[in-house]
């Protein structure tokens, strides 16, 4: 089987080779132009204001749907790049509308941070605090203040780094519980670890906090949030990476792992994201040791390449495959491999990373622009799932197209 998948990816090689950086740089290029002109055209709520909180697979809204923290805080993200990478108008007017709208209707202004989801009219629906979801909004505000500068940008997302460190952060063992009630008292947490009493942390939203972090320093150079990213790194290090090449999902409070399964996407994702945040701290001693760990990450993570069509499978749980072929993980395995192409120089790594946008175009993209969620075990298109909805916005596919137009000179 191996000398199989090898022989396969070598034929996929030198059949994508024929397309040289330039040729990946502008077909990405085009697409990320396709994906930001979806958004413009079919997510906006014309009637109530805001983004619609779900759009089917033939872009119909569901004008009654909740609107999501996640989905509004990863538009404003997106947005907010874009506009730095190509400073459209249209772009910018996106990103006050996301950034207005989060300040308005989600923001707890009694308690501070944000609601988990409003109603489609703004009223607050679910007010529970999922430490996940703040790290998104403090992400995106951070990003907004870029193109912004405005001042409450940065306040707010400042403010909800705060509550991170007073009300969510184990000081004890390191690191950050997962939910909280309206006014930041501890609750049960059900959307990450799923109510599982024994999965207190997990490595999702770890690394979205690291992520967010990372963000915020850019505009806030502050000493104790750098040590922060340093002690959240060394936790990936030590903790959730401690075998060098796969991350544990789920962890007690003392950093036992509560979970077997391997995360293709994840892995290759946090392969190329902590290696980006060693280097906005500027920190030698940790780029080099994340260098090292995105090359060992990305050779790993071949293990849910599919060898016949490129495409990247969930999970591995127990020795059972999930064959689903979801659109984030392809996004983070575009990014991932090229990281891993730059780092190394291995055209192996390269054929990866265009083995997945090959795949990308034959399975996922849609003649109105943006992806599907993805493709089921039995390679059919996984409709029933929509184009946007609370856990799909345009930051997996639209930031991986970023990502690739700035590592392509």
């Amino acid at each position: 089987m191996k000398i199989f998948k090898i022989l396969i990816l070598l034929l996929v090689a030198q059949s994508i080779f024929a397309q040289n950086p330039k040729t990946f740089k502008k077909e990405v290029q085009s697409e990320l132009k396709a994906i930001l002109n979806y958004w413009e055209k079919y997510s906006l709520d014309t009637e109530k204001g805001g983004f619609y909180g779900a759009v089917d697979a033939n872009n119909v809204p569901n004008v009654q749907a909740d609107k999501g923290l996640i989905l509004n805080s990863r538009i404003l993200w997106t947005f907010s790049a874009a506009y730095q990478m190509d400073p459209k108008p249209g772009y910018k007017k996106l990103a006050d509308r996301a950034f207005n709208y989060l300040n308005t209707y989600f923001w707890d202004t009694k308690n501070k941070g944000a609601f988990w989801s409003v109603k489609s009219d703004g009223t607050p629906s679910d007010t529970h605090k999922q430490v996940y979801a703040e790290g998104f909004m403090l992400y995106a505000f951070a990003e907004y203040y870029k193109i912004s500068k405005n001042p409450q940008a940065l306040e707010k997302a400042k403010s909800i780094y705060q509550i991170l460190q007073t009300k969510c952060k184990d000081l004890k063992n390191g690191g950050y519980y997962e939910a909280y009630n309206e006014a930041w008292m501890p609750i049960e947490d059900k959307t990450i670890t799923e109510g599982k009493v024994d999965q207190k942390k997990s490595m999702n939203t770890h690394l979205h906090l690291i992520e967010a972090f990372g963000n915020l320093y850019q505009v806030y150079p502050d000493k104790k949030l750098k040590a922060e990213i340093e002690n959240m790194l060394s936790i990936f290090y030590e903790k959730i990476i401690a075998n060098g090449k796969t991350q544990t999902l789920f962890f007690t409070d003392d950093w036992s792992p509560r979970s077997e399964a391997v995360s293709f996407g994840h892995d290759i994702e946090s392969a190329w994201l902590l290696l980006e945040t060693a280097e906005t701290i500027k920190n030698p001693i940790w780029i080099k040791k994340m260098k090292t760990l995105a090359i060992h990450m990305a050779i790993e993570a071949e293990k849910g390449i599919d060898p016949t069509d490129g495409g990247m499978w969930n999970e591995k749980n127990k020795g059972h495959i999930n064959t689903q072929k979801h659109w984030w993980p392809q996004a983070e395995a575009m990014v991932g491999y090229y990281n891993a192409y730059q780092l190394t120089g291995n055209k192996k790594f390269f054929a990866l990373s265009l083995g997945s946008w090959s795949f990308i175009k034959a399975k996922l993209k849609s003649t109105s622009g943006e992806w599907l969620w993805g493709i089921d075990e039995k390679q059919e298109p996984m409709i029933r799932n929509g184009k946007i909805g609370p856990w799909k916005g345009p930051y997996h596919n639209g930031r991986a197209c970023m990502e690739i137009l700035k590592r392509i000179r």
